[in-house]
């Protein structure tokens, strides 16, 4: 989940505590506020009231223009959840009605891998190894979910034909910025045709998180098991199938932080094993993946060239992006790879 640094005082604890009165929930002073630390894009505080532990989610101070919105979506989604077997925070409540909106979480009890690993996951092999089967269950358990609950929420009419349209769109939107030159990367061109010429004819509609990948998992501090999926706010109604070929795409392929972790490959297996989706075209949605987030990070690159991103950064993603069609090409030439 993303956060922000916050200023206590910009809390209206006042505010807060009679609104918490009027949702029944445990009365008392607010004490022990302070930030939950993560991104930048939203605030997080945790703090405790009446003997309950809160996390606090809001826009920052001086709000992006979907911050509201977003985290409306993030509340919409949380709320659905709460009563299924997916590894989501659990809500408390939520003020969507007025701006700025906000909502009250239960602290997840767990951690972040891609912060480190503690006790008894960094000496265990075998735990390491499970996180990422685990990572595909906890994803599977959400593909389950009869997207119903969310009513319309979402597009998937078509969803899988407007991808490659969408994000060339938005790619070639970047030729807006001063200085840019233009998209340089090998194999865009190729790509693009290879995801329309083999894009699956159908799929089922499910509940979709947007970003799943292992920065946006916590793990049980005992175990191998996910105990929570953060950060919502690209969930939508679409194919699941994507958040899969996202996993594999994104997955950690070095040792770093985590080694020993299970292969792309056992990843696809575990989940095939849980799920009565059609994986046949797992590659699509891996290539996918690598292309979605490749031209998502060239538009930093392409800030940069207008002022408006530092350039040491700019030059960084772009070499991501330029690793992540170099990887498309592998996946579309030799399937993901064991």
């Amino acid at each position: 989940m993303s956060a922000t640094h916050i200023d206590v005082n910009a809390v209206d604890l006042a505010g807060l505590g009679a609104w918490m009165d009027a949702q029944g929930l445990p009365e008392g002073p607010i004490t022990g506020l302070a930030p939950v630390p993560g991104g930048t894009q939203n605030v997080m505080a945790r703090f405790e009231r009446g003997g309950r532990p809160y996390i606090l989610r809001r826009p920052p101070q001086h709000a992006r223009a979907k911050s509201n919105e977003v985290l409306r979506r993030e509340a919409r989604v949380l709320a659905a959840l709460r009563d299924t077997p997916v590894a989501a925070p659990r809500l408390v409540a939520a003020q969507t009605a007025e701006e700025p909106v906000f909502y009250l979480m239960e602290p997840v009890d767990g951690f972040n891998p891609s912060t480190g690993l503690p006790e008894p996951h960094a000496s265990d092999p075998a735990i390491r190894h499970r996180m990422g089967l685990e990572a595909a269950s906890a994803l599977a358990e959400l593909g389950r979910v009869d997207p119903g609950v969310l009513p319309g929420f979402g597009r998937p009419e078509g969803f899988l034909e407007r991808q490659v349209p969408r994000w060339m769109r938005e790619l070639n939107g970047y030729g807006e910025l001063d200085g840019y030159p233009g998209p340089r990367i090998p194999g865009l061109a190729e790509t693009a045709a290879w995801l329309e010429a083999n894009r699956p004819a159908s799929f089922t509609p499910g509940i979709m998180h947007g970003d799943y990948h292992f920065a946006n998992l916590m793990f049980a501090h005992d175990g191998p098991r996910v105990a929570a999926i953060v950060d919502w706010e690209m969930c939508t109604i679409g194919d699941p199938l994507v958040d899969l070929g996202w996993l594999v795409a994104m997955w950690p392929q070095a040792a770093g932080l985590v080694p020993g972790l299970a292969s792309p490959r056992e990843i696809v297996d575990c989940y095939a094993a849980l799920s009565d989706r059609d994986l046949s075209a797992i590659d699509w949605y891996a290539v996918m993946a690598c292309f979605k987030l490749g031209i998502v990070l060239e538009g930093t690159h392409a800030r940069a060239f207008a002022g408006k991103a530092p350039k040491d950064i700019g030059d960084l993603l772009h070499a991501t992006t330029l690793s992540l069609f170099e990887r498309a090409g592998h996946i579309m030439r030799d399937s993901i790879s064991t």
